[in-house]
C-alpha cells in the first residue's frame, strides 16, 4: 500500500469528446495530463475515472447521442475505447508516464472479494508508477447489471483506494441552489450535507449518463469514506491542481469527521439494491450493532439475492434504517420466514443459528446517509 496522497479524478464525456464531431478534445487532454504529471512529480497518486468511450464510438457506428439505444452504446463503447486509450497514451507519453486500463462492472464493486481484488490491482499499478484509468465495461453491461454513471463509479474507486480527494470535473463551476441558468441562482462554495440540494439537481447532460444529482450521490458516498469531494469546471488551466490548491472556484463537499471503516463503508454505500426486508417496528426501534436480525424479526421481503449480498432494511413506514450482509439466499430466507415454527436446521439441511444478518455485518444509517426509497412491493406478502 502506498502512503502517498491519493486523488481520484472523474472526467465527464463532454470534456473529452467534441459535442458536434464526437472526436477527442486533445487540447483538454494536454492540459489535464500536464497538470497530472506535475502532481505526480510532487508525490501525488492520481487515478482517473474517465467517461468518453461511448461518445467517441458513436460516429464510427453512425449513431448520435439522441438516436443510440443500448446495443448501439455497447457497440460504440467497443469502438471508442481504443480511441480514448490511444489519446491518453499518446499525451501521457509526452509527459513521461504510463497508463493502464481498468474496466469494471457492477459486480466488481458489489462482491467484496472482487472489490478487494480490484483494489489490489489498482494499488499495484500505483506502486509501479502507472496511472490507472478506470471505466465501466460498457461493451458487456446491460441496464440490469451496470453501475449506470461514472460519478458513483468514481466515488466507489475513491472509497476503494482510500483517497484523500475526489475531484469531479464537469461543465459547470460547481453546485448551485437551483439550475445555474435560472436568474438568481446562487453558487454554493461548501457543503456539509448534500440532502437539501438533491431536489434542485435533477436532469442529465447530453453526452453523459448523469447530471448534478449523480454527482451529489457520489459525493455522499465519498463523505462516508472520509474523502473530500470537489465539483469544478473542467475546461481550465491546471484543471486538477488549481482546484486542490483553492486557486479557482469550486464546490467543496466536506468529508464526515468520523468516517466509516472500510468494511462498513462497503456495506453502506451501494450502487444497486440486491434485496430488501421490512422488520417489525419494535425491532427497528432498538436496532443496533449489538443485536443480529433474526427471521422472526422480518415482516416481508423482496428481491432475489445470494448469501453475502447486502440487504436494505426498512421499518413498517418504509423508512430505511440499516443495511447488512445476508447470511441466506432469498430462497432460503423465504423458506425460513414462511415456516416460523420449524427449526432452521431442519428446513435448510445444515447447521445454522438462523441469524439473517449478524450484528458485525449490520450498519445503521444515520442522518448523514442518503436513504433509498423502499421498493413498491416491499410491504406486500412474501
Amino acid at each position: 500500500m502506498t502512503k502517498k496522497r491519493n486523488v481520484v479524478v472523474k472526467i465527464g464525456s463532454a470534456l473529452l469528446a467534441n459535442l458536434e464531431l464526437l472526436t477527442p478534445r486533445y487540447g483538454f487532454l494536454q492540459r489535464l495530463l500536464e497538470d497530472i504529471a506535475q502532481l505526480r512529480s510532487e508525490g501525488t497518486n492520481v487515478i482517473l475515472c474517465s467517461s468518453g468511450s461511448v461518445a467517441l464510438g458513436l460516429r464510427i457506428i453512425g449513431e448520435t447521442p439522441e438516436s443510440a439505444g443500448v446495443s448501439d452504446k455497447q457497440a460504440a463503447a467497443a469502438c471508442g475505447m481504443p480511441l480514448l486509450l490511444n489519446a491518453y497514451k499518446q499525451v501521457g507519453h509526452e509527459f513521461g508516464f504510463e497508463i493502464a486500463q481498468v474496466l469494471l462492472t457492477l459486480g466488481d464493486f458489489e462482491d467484496h472479494r472482487r472489490f478487494l481484488n480490484t483494489r489490489n490491482t489498482v494499488h499495484r499499478l500505483l506502486e509501479a508508477g502507472v496511472m490507472p484509468i478506470v471505466n465501466e465495461n460498457d461493451t458487456i453491461t446491460t441496464e440490469e447489471i451496470r453501475v449506470g454513471d461514472n460519478d458513483r463509479l468514481a466515488a466507489k474507486v475513491a472509497q476503494m483506494v482510500g483517497a484523500d480527494d475526489f475531484v469531479i470535473l464537469t461543465g459547470v463551476d460547481g453546485l448551485y441552489d437551483r439550475n445555474p441558468d435560472e436568474p438568481g441562482a446562487q453558487f454554493i462554495p461548501e457543503v456539509e450535507d448534500v440532502a437539501p440540494y438533491m431536489e434542485a439537481t435533477r436532469g442529465k447532460s447530453t453526452l453523459g449518463t448523469g447530471g448534478m444529482e449523480t454527482k451529489l450521490l457520489a459525493a455522499n458516498m465519498a463523505q462516508e469514506a472520509g474523502v473530500t469531494t470537489w465539483i469544478a469546471q473542467g475546461d481550465a488551466d491546471r484543471p486538477v491542481s488549481s482546484v486542490l490548491s483553492g486557486a479557482r472556484r469550486a464546490t467543496k463537499i466536506l468529508p464526515h469527521p468520523n468516517p466509516l471503516s472500510g468494511w462498513d463503508s462497503w456495506i453502506a454505500n451501494r450502487l444497486q439494491m440486491a434485496g430488501s426486508i421490512v422488520i417489525s417496528d419494535s425491532i427497528a426501534a432498538g436496532l443496533g450493532r449489538d443485536r443480529p436480525i433474526r427471521r422472526e424479526d422480518i415482516v416481508s421481503m423482496t428481491g432475489d439475492f445470494t448469501r453475502g449480498d447486502v440487504l436494505h432494511i426498512y421499518d413498517s413506514k418504509g423508512i430505511e434504517r440499516a443495511r447488512g450482509l445476508s447470511d441466506f439466499t432469498s430462497e432460503e430466507l423465504r423458506v425460513l420466514t414462511n415456516n416460523p415454527d420449524t427449526g432452521a436446521e431442519r428446513l435448510l439441511g445444515y447447521r445454522t443459528k438462523g441469524e439473517v444478518i449478524r450484528s458485525a455485518n449490520l450498519v445503521m444509517l444515520e442522518t448523514r446517509h442518503l436513504l433509498w426509497d423502499a421498493p413498491e412491493e416491499i410491504a406486500g406478502p412474501n
